[in-house]
Parts: C-alpha cells; sequence; structure tokens
C-alpha cells in the first residue's frame, strides 16, 4: 500500500493527475511530520497535534487520524528531498487548500508552544514552494498563534 502511494506521489510522469483525497491528505501529512522533524525533536505533542489537525481536516476519529498519522511517518521517511516532496503537493492539492496547509504546519510547529529555527526555516521554505508568499505566510502564523494563545512571538 505504501509503496503504491509513495509511486503515485512522487511519479515523474508528465500528464499527473490529481491525487485521489486520501492520497493527497496522507502526503499532507507526511509534511506535516516533516516540518515536526525539522528540529530533530518529535515529541508526543507534535504527534497528537498532527492527529487533531488530520481529523479536524477530514472528521476522522481519533484511530483514523493515528493510523493517517503513522503512514504519513512512513511515506515522510522514504520521500524525496522537501523541495521534490513539496512539488509533488503543490502539483497536485488545489490552490485554495494551500493556505490551510500552511495553517496546519504552522500549528505543528508551534504544538510544543515554542518557535524553533529549523522549524521556521522549514515551514517558509515550504510556504513558499507552496506558491504561499512570506507576507501570507506571516498573516497565516499570526492567526495560528491566536488561536493557541500563544503571545510573545
Amino acid at each position: 500500500m505504501f509503496r503504491n502511494l509513495l509511486s503515485r506521489l512522487f511519479t515523474d510522469t508528465p500528464n499527473t493527475a490529481t491525487l485521489s483525497a486520501q492520497d493527497s491528505e496522507v502526503a499532507i501529512a507526511a509534511l506535516l511530520v516533516r516540518i515536526a522533524r525539522a528540529d530533530d525533536r518529535y515529541s508526543e505533542t507534535e504527534k497528537r497535534r498532527i492527529e487533531a489537525v488530520l481529523a479536524r481536516r477530514r472528521g476522522l476519529n481519533a484511530d483514523e487520524a493515528a493510523e493517517r498519522r503513522a503512514a504519513a511517518e512512513m511515506i515522510e521517511a522514504e520521500a524525496p528531498d522537501t523541495v521534490r516532496f513539496t512539488r509533488t503537493i503543490k502539483d497536485r492539492v488545489d490552490l485554495d487548500d494551500r493556505q490551510n496547509v500552511i495553517a496546519a504546519m504552522w500549528e505543528i510547529a508551534l504544538a510544543d508552544g515554542r518557535r524553533s529555527a529549523e522549524e521556521d526555516s522549514m515551514v517558509r521554505l515550504v510556504a513558499g514552494l507552496l506558491g504561499v508568499n512570506d507576507r501570507d505566510s506571516a498573516l497565516v502564523r499570526q492567526r495560528v498563534l491566536d488561536d493557541l494563545g500563544i503571545t510573545g512571538h
């Protein structure tokens, strides 16, 4: 199953059809895992936050969200570099949903209540690769900070 998904995600065929909704969500989940792992501290808090984001995005129950996160961890570990990985998502995820993906990335990066330079850099890189400019990404980050009740950033 994971090999098939990896193949669908990273095939270099010029005629790339959109991913199924589930495949797209696993790809986004894998991106969230990559953000969480950027500072080499992948905590239980970050894992639970990823599950909460996944549940909220697609109405999953706790078990389904945990399964999707586990699948995403495997996909992320096997995925090529971030540039190619993100390009694949950009090419296959609707533009309207990309800003929501950026918000989810900031939510994961801020899950432990502190900002890490590595996670910040990764979110800024990915936001640009997804076609979201720095200003819009910063506005999304501020909204997430406000929603999480985190001050002083």
